[in-house]
C-alpha cells in the first residue's frame, strides 16, 4: 500500500469519525430539546393538577361554608322571629299595664 493510498484511507476515516461525531452531536442535542419539551410538559401537566384538584376544594369549601350560612341565616331568623313574637307579647302587657296607671292617676285627681 502507498503512502498516498495511506494518507487517503487517513482522511476518509477521519472523515468518517468528523461525520458520525457530527451526528452524535446533532442526536444529542435532538434528545436534549426532546428531553426539555418532555419535561415543561410534565411540569405543565401537573401544574394543571394541581389547579384543577385547588379549584375543586375550593368550590366544596364555598359550598360547605355556604351550606352553614344558610343554616346560621335560618336559626337567626328564627331566633329574631321568637323574640319578636316575645317582645310583642310584652308589648301588650306594657301597654294594658300603661294605661291602667294613667287611669290610675286620673282617678286619684277625680
Amino acid at each position: 500500500m502507498s503512502r498516498t493510498e495511506i494518507l487517503t484511507e487517513i482522511k476518509d476515516a477521519e472523515k468518517a469519525a468528523d461525520a458520525k461525531v457530527e451526528k452524535a452531536r446533532g442526536e444529542s442535542r435532538e434528545a436534549l430539546s426532546k428531553a426539555r419539551r418532555d419535561s415543561v410538559k410534565r411540569i405543565q401537566d401537573e401544574e394543571a393538577k394541581i389547579r384543577s384538584s385547588t379549584e375543586s376544594n375550593i368550590a366544596a369549601k364555598s359550598m360547605e361554608l355556604q351550606a352553614k350560612r344558610e343554616e346560621l341565616l335560618k336559626k337567626g331568623r328564627s331566633q329574631a322571629k321568637a323574640l319578636q313574637n316575645a317582645s310583642e307579647a310584652k308589648m301588650k302587657e306594657v301597654k294594658d299595664f300603661l294605661n291602667k296607671e294613667f287611669e290610675r292617676t286620673l282617678d286619684v285627681t277625680s
